[in-house]
C-alpha cells in the first residue's frame, strides 16, 4: 500500500467524486449555509460556476452585486466564523464512518515505520492510506466530509485531535473543554462556545494523556489533577472522574507565537508609554517586583516583558510548577516542581525549589507564582543580596497582595509576630505591579505602587501610577487613563541613580504629570 502512495491520492480523490454522484445532495447543502467553503470549490468546480456565469455574465447589474458581497468575507472576524461551522454540517453517522476507517487505518499502516518518520510525511502517509480505504469500502462521501475525516484522523493520530485547529489560532488566550460535548474558547478577553466537539469522554482523556505524558506526568482516577504544560510553554490543566462529574476537564492557557513586549503593551493601552519607561527603569535598577493580579489579567505577560531588561550576563533562574516564563537571557537556569508518583513520594515543592536556589549563586530569582510557605524563602532572598528578583500572586490590589504575603507566611506555620513579617516585606519589596482584566475583557495595569515602610502597625505605601475609569463608550468598551499621582522623587531614586537612569525617571514623571494636567485642565 506505501508502495503505491504516489497513485493512490489522485486515483481516491476521483473515486470519491464519482462516489458523489449518487449522492449530489449533500454537496449543494453545506455550500450555501457555510457561505463558500474552500473544499465545495475545489470538490464541484464544473457544474457550479458554469451554471452560474452564464446568468451573471449576460447583465451588467449582478457584477457591482457581486462586489458589495465581497466585503463580507473579507473582514477579520469571518475566518474564525466560517471555520467552526463545519462540524455542525456533519452527517449524523460521520463518528461511526470515522471509527470504522479508523480502525482499518490502524491494521492496515505500519506504526514503526510511522514513528520513524517527520511530522509532514507521517501526515501524508496517513491522507494517502486513509484516502485508499475509503475508496476501497467504497463510502459515499461528500469531498468536504472526506476531507474532515482525513484532517481529523490525522489530528487524532499526530496531535491532540478536535484542539488541533484551536491550538493553531494565534488569537485564543484559553481553550476550556468542559467534557465531551462543550468547548469554550477565550478571544479577545470574551469568553464564546465554539463547535468543537470530541467522540465520547474517552476520546478526551486519552488526549489529556497524551498531553500530559509529554512532560513526564499521568493523569488517571488514582491522580485525577494534573498540571502540566505543552511544548511552547502553555499552561495545561487537566481534571479527570470522578472529581470531574460531567467528564474530564481539560483547560489550556495558550501563549502566543510572538512573545509581547513592554512597547506592545503600550501600543495596546495598557500602560503608557511614560509608565512603560518607569517600569523598564525598575527592572534595570533591580528593583524587587511582586506583579498582583486576578487569574487571567496578564501577571505572567507582564513578568516576561519586565525580565526583558534584565542584564544579558547575569545569572538568573526560575522556579514554576509549570514552566512559562520565556526568558531570552543566555544565563538562565528553568526550575520546575514535581507531583507525588505512584507510591505517594518524591514531591519537590515549590519552597524546596526556593530554598535550593539560595545555594546555586543566583543573581535574581524569579518565582512564576507565589502561593505559600515559599513566600517567606523568596522574602529572605531578596532581603540577603539577591536584588532584582520578582514573583508574582493573586490578588485584586497592592495593599491585598501585602495581606496575602502575611497570610502565607502565617499559613506555612512560621510563628512569628506579625510586626516581624510586616518587617520583612518592607525591607523586601520595593515595587508592587497591579494588573487587571476589566469588564470589557481588555487588560490594563492599574497600579504601580511603591512599599515605602512602617508607621506603628501599619506598611505603608505610595501610588506612582494608576489607572482611572472615566466611563464607556456605546459599545460598552471601558475609557480610561492612566494617571501619575504627582510623585516627583519615588522611593528607589537613589537605585536608579546608582544605575544612571535618574534623569529618564524625571523626564518619564514629569512628562506623566504634564499629560496628567493638560488632560484634567
Amino acid at each position: 500500500m506505501f508502495g503505491r502512495r504516489g497513485v493512490s491520492g489522485p486515483t481516491s480523490t476521483s473515486g470519491s467524486a464519482q462516489g458523489l454522484a449518487p449522492a449530489p445532495n449533500p454537496a449543494p447543502s453545506p455550500a450555501p449555509a457555510t457561505s463558500p467553503p474552500p473544499s465545495t470549490d475545489l470538490a464541484p468546480p464544473a457544474a457550479a460556476p458554469s451554471a452560474a456565469q452564464p446568468s451573471q455574465a449576460a447583465p451588467a447589474v449582478p457584477s457591482p452585486a457581486a462586489v458589495p458581497e465581497a466585503p463580507k468575507p473579507t473582514p477579520a472576524p469571518t475566518p474564525p466564523v466560517q471555520a467552526e461551522p463545519a462540524p455542525k454540517a456533519r452527517r449524523s453517522d460521520y463518528y461511526d464512518i470515522k471509527t470504522d476507517v479508523f480502525s482499518a487505518m490502524i491494521d492496515t499502516i505500519d506504526l514503526a515505520q510511522l514513528t520513524r518518520m517527520d511530522n509532514d510525511s507521517a501526515r501524508e502517509e496517513i491522507r494517502d492510506v486513509v484516502t485508499e480505504i475509503i475508496a476501497l469500502k467504497n463510502l459515499a462521501m461528500s469531498i468536504a466530509d472526506q476531507e474532515m475525516i482525513l484532517e481529523d484522523i490525522c489530528n487524532d493520530v499526530m496531535g491532540f485531535g478536535p484542539l488541533e485547529p484551536l491550538l493553531a489560532r494565534d488569537d485564543i488566550a484559553d481553550i476550556m473543554v468542559n467534557g465531551s460535548d462543550n468547548t469554550f474558547i477565550e478571544v479577545d478577553g470574551k469568553v464564546q462556545l465554539t463547535s468543537v466537539k470530541f467522540r465520547d469522554n474517552q476520546q478526551l482523556m486519552n488526549i489529556c494523556q497524551r498531553i500530559v505524558s509529554q512532560v513526564g506526568r499521568r493523569v488517571d482516577e488514582s491522580s485525577p489533577i494534573c498540571d502540566a504544560r505543552l511544548l511552547d510553554g502553555s499552561r495545561v490543566n487537566v481534571i479527570a472522574p470522578p472529581l470531574a462529574i460531567d467528564g474530564p476537564t481539560l483547560t489550556i492557557r495558550k501563549f502566543k507565537k510572538d512573545k509581547l513586549t513592554l512597547q506592545q503593551l503600550v501600543n495596546f493601552g495598557s500602560i503608557t508609554p511614560e509608565g512603560a519607561t518607569v517600569l523598564e527603569i525598575i527592572g534595570k535598577s533591580r528593583c524587587n517586583v511582586v506583579i498582583s493580579g486576578g487569574t487571567g489579567s496578564g501577571k505572567t505577560t507582564l513578568l516576561n516583558c519586565l525580565t526583558a531588561f534584565i542584564e544579558q550576563d547575569e545569572r538568573i533562574i526560575t522556579c514554576e510548577d509549570a514552566a512559562e516564563l520565556q526568558l531570552q537571557q543566555p544565563h538562565v537556569v528553568r526550575l520546575e516542581t514535581r507531583p507525588p508518583n505512584l507510591e505517594g513520594e518524591g514531591t519537590v515543592t515549590m519552597r524546596d525549589l526556593v530554598k535550593n536556589c539560595l545555594r546555586m549563586r543566583p543573581e535574581r530569582i524569579i518565582v512564576g507564582e507565589v502561593r505559600g510557605p515559599e513566600a517567606f524563602d523568596l522574602l529572605q532572598a531578596m532581603n540577603t543580596g539577591h536584588d532584582g528578583s520578582m514573583g508574582t500572586l493573586h490578588a485584586n490590589s497592592p495593599r491585598e497582595a501585602l495581606s496575602r504575603m502575611e497570610l502565607m507566611i502565617t499559613m506555612g506555620g512560621f510563628s512569628l509576630p506579625s510586626r516581624t513579617i510586616r518587617d520583612m516585606i518592607t525591607s523586601s519589596v520595593d515595587i508592587i505591579v497591579q494588573a487587571s482584566r476589566l469588564r470589557d475583557g481588555s487588560r490594563r495595569i492599574t497600579h504601580i505602587t511603591e512599599v515605602m515602610g512602617m508607621e506603628g502597625e501599619v506598611i505603608t505605601t505610595q501610588d506612582l501610577f494608576v489607572y482611572e475609569l472615566l466611563g464607556e463608550d456605546a459599545n460598552g468598551k471601558i475609557i480610561g487613563r492612566h494617571k501619575s499621582t504627582g510623585v516627583g522623587r519615588p522611593n528607589f531614586w537613589d537605585r536608579a541613580r546608582y544605575y544612571n537612569e535618574e534623569n529618564r525617571l524625571a523626564a518619564a514623571l514629569d512628562a506623566s504629570a504634564i499629560d496628567d494636567e493638560r488632560l484634567s485642565a
